[in-house]
């Protein structure tokens, strides 16, 4: 790599996440209380709200854009989990996941991580909706009941899930994307997009093939700024549209940026 680092730009992708089918992204429980469920939710601390955490949504992109291009699982993360990551420099060089999503500090192709995921938090609306309309099990959530069956004896064990009910939405997501002086920035740009429409087509968080965590991305903004004016917004449309419909004008999008984040 490079000793210098020359950042040309960055680009935003901002907009809502729907939730279309209940949405678990599993919280930490610090101890089974009696009538208690038994798989919570992630919440806020401060609002007792659920909320999409960033890295559940850029790791589930990753993971998605790593199985589209085949990339090899040759890097472990946890008991029995893998995910793929580019030791040396020729390989970066060629990689369509590292480049994106990054690689250790520690290894010899480390460089500067592109993209930027913020966590996603419930809006207002939705919060009022579940405070005073909706009749839901726990606090803007609902308990989903579920039966593990013993294959052998045919035995029905319950268990519960909480989950976000279908239909809330979480306002506001924001994604960035950092340009640098190396080859074919621009161009991996619209991979994100890409993986944010595979995501769409699975699941996030939990419980996925069984129903749960099917999402959309509402009212998605492109927009970007320049080093040569970082304080002047850029925009390419201001009418918010899908990510099925921005890929749709993918050549138009990347030449748009070619103007709007040149390279000095």
């Amino acid at each position: 790599m490079a000793n210098s680092v020359n950042l040309y730009g960055r680009i935003f992708i901002t907009g809502n996440i729907r939730a279309e089918t209940g949405l678990h992204i599993g919280g930490s429980q610090s101890g089974l209380e009696i009538g208690g469920v038994d798989n919570v939710v992630i919440r806020d601390p401060l609002t007792d709200r659920p909320y999409i955490p960033g890295s559940s949504l850029r790791g589930k992109m990753r993971s998605l854009w790593e199985k589209k291009n085949g990339a090899p699982q040759n890097w472990p993360i946890g008991q029995g989990v893998r995910i793929h990551i580019c030791e040396r420099l020729e390989q970066y060089a060629r990689c369509p996941v590292c480049q994106i999503y990054g690689v250790p500090g520690q290894l010899e192709a480390s460089s500067p991580t592109r993209l930027v995921v913020r966590d996603v938090f419930m809006s207002e609306e939705s919060a009022k909706a579940l405070e005073s309309v909706a009749q839901t099990d726990l606090p803007y959530t609902e308990v989903k009941w579920e039966a593990a069956i013993d294959r052998v004896t045919s035995a029905a064990t319950p268990r519960q899930m909480e989950r976000v009910p279908a239909g809330v939405v979480f306002s506001g997501f924001e994604m960035v994307f950092s340009v640098y002086d190396y080859p074919g920035d621009l161009q991996r740009f619209p991979d994100v997009l890409e993986s944010m429409q595979l995501l769409e087509d699975d699941y996030l968080g939990g419980q996925g093939s069984r129903g749960s965590g099917k999402i959309t991305f509402q009212n998605v903004l492109v927009w970007a700024r320049s080093r040569a004016d970082y304080r002047q917004p850029l925009i390419f449309s201001e009418q918010g549209m899908t990510v099925a419909e921005w890929l749709a004008q993918r050549e138009a999008l990347v030449e748009w940026l070619n103007r709007a984040l040149p390279a000095r």
